[in-house]
């Protein structure tokens, strides 16, 4: 497991988290800010929050984190609705370019199949924690609705939030059914923000929380073993979700050598049975996306 392994979030969990405190209030964007801001327009007085969590908390490691919204509604990604949109966390990580879909990566958490909170696991420190809402296509509104940017320290000391509910059923996955990483390919070097392309037999995709009988939607696993399949596929920097229904994203990966592998999930991000998921590739990341150069022995 690489370094970049900062947090995760399950994304059916609803644990408690005892911090009874007062939402942080909306953070109004800049003006030029605004102005890059994206298509979608947000009414006045819209505004995003953290319901039980300040800046300054002290949070346990494994913590279940709250998304608050007023004046606007919630709808999946790529469902279009006028004054509604989506959830993204950003961790360690100023506001993105605000005109451009948010970044699917390791600092910028999607919810996409429309959760109001999420189990959160960051490791021992400080860090920094906040929500910016985004449209169909995953673009902030105008004016961009994000909250306040908060500081919280985790300590390990902290008892851990127990996750409710136990094993899901299921759906069924048709017989040949295959999903498989289309490029790179096995052994490629890559740039640090490479396009991964899917491929998939014998089902069809359909966007997270639809149901459809032998569809589902794609995740890719970086550096990370094959999660347990009768929970929800864990929404973090190792486990990448694509619930809008993409069959191509471009990702962030750091330098050097990495894993990646496809697994695919139905409406509730839960594995199909049997599972459907793609062999593992390696790829080298470098800056140029070129093989480094091989140092050549001095001639005697």
């Amino acid at each position: 497991m690489t370094s970049i392994r900062h947090a995760s979030a399950l994304l059916l969990c609803c644990a408690a988290l005892s911090l009874h405190v007062r939402p942080a209030q909306a953070q109004t964007a800049p003006a030029q800010d605004a102005a890059r801001s994206g298509p979608s327009s947000a009414p006045q007085g819209a505004a995003v929050y953290f319901v039980d969590l300040k800046d300054g908390a002290v949070i346990p490691s494994k913590s279940t984190i709250r998304f608050g919204l007023r004046g606007m509604g919630v709808a999946p990604a790529g469902v279009q609705r006028d004054n509604a949109g989506h959830h993204h966390l950003l961790i360690d990580t100023p506001l993105p370019p605000l005109a451009e879909p948010i970044p699917n990566d390791f600092n910028h958490l999607h919810f996409g199949a429309g959760q109001t909170e999420t189990e959160l696991t960051l490791p021992p420190g400080e860090h920094t924690l906040q929500l910016l809402l985004a449209d169909h296509k995953h673009i902030p509104h105008a004016p961009p609705i994000a909250s306040e940017r908060i500081r919280v320290t985790v300590r390990d000391s902290e008892a851990p939030v127990a996750a409710r509910g136990g094993p899901v059923r299921r759906q069924p996955s048709p017989k040949g059914a295959k999903v498989y990483i289309v490029s790179p390919a096995n052994g490629a070097t890559v740039t640090r923000t490479p396009l991964i392309r899917f491929g998939l037999i014998n089902m069809g995709v359909a966007p997270a929380g639809i149901a459809k009988a032998n569809t589902g939607h794609h995740h890719i696993l970086v550096d990370t073993p094959l999660p347990s399949f009768d929970r929800p596929i864990p929404n973090d920097f190792n486990h990448l979700h694509f619930g809008a229904g993409q069959t191509e994203a471009r990702i962030t990966l750091s330098p050097g050598p990495h894993t990646l592998q496809l697994l695919f999930a139905d409406e509730h991000h839960v594995a199909h049975d049997p599972p459907v998921y793609s062999k593992p590739i390696r790829v080298l990341v470098t800056a140029s996306g070129r093989p480094p150069r091989v140092a050549r022995a001095p001639r005697r």
